[in-house]
């Protein structure tokens, strides 16, 4: 009987899935949490992230991978083989950045600190991103061929996946015809991934030989810009630092806010000039005010119930001689029951919160702007210690907005940092108008919290009121029972006409230095 003939099944292909990774730098789950943070803390870090995804592939990726070139400790290189080639740009930008003369500097910043390695990651990711705009070694063709690839991955990675879900299908429920066509499908699809297969194969391999050419290209123009990064990091890190020290928020301040407040410092002259301005001011205004509380100028006002052993009067001390008078001394000591005077002040100073009106003209611009500001944040710094709540409004024209902040708002009443940049920062310039900062805080006393506050109004003009206007600031002024200071910066004709109409006092500054505001800050 001769042998039964065996029907020889196909083989099955197997094609090799592409690889998912696309970052060049070994991290692990702390490095990606670090880098998460850091993320999630920077709306700039996200905001070039987004801007980046738009004209190159894997941008993020990218971020990632400088944050830990500048973070880690230990440095390595993922295997080529396990990246996707639409990726193999930003080896060549991390090898460039690398192998620069000055990454060794710019480590020394940047190793194990959060703050330091983001930023230098932000300032080195604008800078790329300028680059590649500018077309400094990339041309448009080639950013196309990146996407190209990008484009031929995702359809390889769709083809394979079609070819798997096929071979899926059980045959024993197929009818004879349905097995045949269902073997000419998978043909037809084995033969689609070979194809896109040796496609993206010779677009990589182009893109290789394209990369090759603009490596020294691209090696000189990176290298320059971390020698510019490393100037600017160290800068701004300074600059943030001296910041920090300045406003004194009372809080750690995370590494994704420091990220921020030194990439607003990096190059803003302004903001540096405020921090040293401040800095002075509050060195002044600490060592003023410990020598007039030190030395207080007060007057005997009532008789009262107290355990301040140093206002007592001198017949409770007469009680400390007699053994029966003494132990009744030591219980009402404890009850706080012992018969003291009370002190007040020559010159009463309100504890409630501040609410400072600062002005915003045009007049107001260059140094006249920088002392009102570091005035007001110093005046900050006092309210924060004192545990007074602070509300800042700016403001200019009548038909300007009033830029209007809580700036300790919290149980603790700390200072965030971005609030002050903002109030730093913001300039709204044009005309002048008293009475709607005026109504604004009126709005502001009437609330609980705001309750036996007081008002400082920071300005240089002169402005017009409306007396009907003025005659009801007066009674609410009255009926609310707070103090307005004003502070005019007297640098030319300005006149103390409206100031006067419902200011409770007035000083005039002639000269714009931290030795001039002295006495402000005793006031307060």
């Amino acid at each position: 009987m001769p042998p039964r003939r065996t029907k020889k099944t196909p083989a099955k292909r197997v094609f090799q899935p592409l690889p998912k990774n696309t970052f060049w730098i070994e991290n692990d789950a702390y490095d990606r949490r670090i880098w998460g943070h850091l993320r999630s803390e920077s709306p700039s870090l996200r905001e070039l992230e987004e801007k980046g995804a738009a004209l190159l592939p894997h941008f993020g990726s990218l971020l990632q991978d400088i944050f830990c070139l500048m973070f880690k400790y230990n440095i390595n290189y993922n295997s080529e083989s396990g990246i996707l080639p639409s990726a193999l740009l930003n080896e060549k930008f991390l090898r460039a950045i690398h192998q620069g003369a000055q990454y060794d500097f710019l480590r020394e910043q940047t190793l194990l600190n959060e703050a330091h390695a983001g930023l230098s990651t932000l300032i080195l990711g604008e800078r790329l991103l300028a680059l590649v705009r500018e077309e400094k070694f990339l041309t448009r063709r080639d950013l196309r061929d990146l996407w190209d690839i990008q484009k031929q991955e995702e359809l390889v990675g769709q083809k394979i996946e079609e070819y798997e879900n096929a071979d899926t299908i059980p045959e024993d429920q197929l009818s004879e015809e349905g097995k045949k066509a269902l073997e000419k499908a998978k043909e037809r699809m084995g033969g689609e991934v070979q194809g896109a297969e040796a496609l993206l194969r010779h677009k990589a391999t182009q893109l290789k030989q394209d990369l090759q050419e603009i490596e020294s290209q691209v090696n000189n123009r990176l290298q320059a810009e971390t020698i510019k990064v490393a100037q600017e990091l160290e800068n701004a890190a300074e600059e943030a630092e001296t910041w920090g020290n300045t406003i004194g928020t009372g809080e750690r301040t995370p590494p994704g806010q420091k990220l921020e407040l030194g990439r607003r410092l990096a190059g803003n002259e302004k903001l540096k000039k405020l921090a040293r301005m401040v800095g002075r001011m509050k060195f002044h205004a600490q060592a003023l005010r410990k020598k007039v509380f030190e030395r207080s100028s007060e007057e005997l006002l009532e008789v009262e119930q107290g355990d301040a052993l140093h206002r007592l009067l001198p017949h409770e001390l007469l009680s400390l001689h007699h053994p029966l008078l003494r132990k009744d001394f030591y219980r009402r000591f404890l009850d706080q029951e012992l018969i003291q005077y009370s002190l007040r002040g020559v010159e009463e100073k309100g504890k409630g919160p501040m609410i400072v009106c600062l002005d915003g003209s045009s007049s107001m611009s260059g140094d006249k702007e920088i002392w009102s500001k570091a005035v007001t944040l110093t005046l900050l710094e006092i309210a924060r210690k004192q545990r007074r709540l602070f509300r800042s409004i700016c403001f200019s024209s009548a038909e300007t907005p009033l830029q209007v902040l809580d700036m300790n708002p919290r149980d603790r009443y700390e200072v965030e940092t971005k609030t002050v940049m903002d109030l730093a920062e913001y300039f709204p310039g044009g005309g002048t108008d008293f009475q709607k900062p005026l109504d604004a805080a009126l709005d502001c006393l009437r609330q609980s919290r705001f309750k036996k506050g007081d008002i400082i109004f920071i300005t240089d003009g002169e402005c017009q009121v409306d007396p009907d206007w003025a005659e009801v600031f007066r009674q609410e002024k009255e009926k609310l029972g707070f103090s307005l200071f004003s502070i005019l910066i007297d640098m030319g004709p300005a006149s103390l006409g409206t100031l006067k109409e419902f200011s409770d006092r007035i000083s005039t500054i002639k000269q714009l230095t931290g030795d001039e505001a002295q006495d402000i800050f005793v006031k307060f």
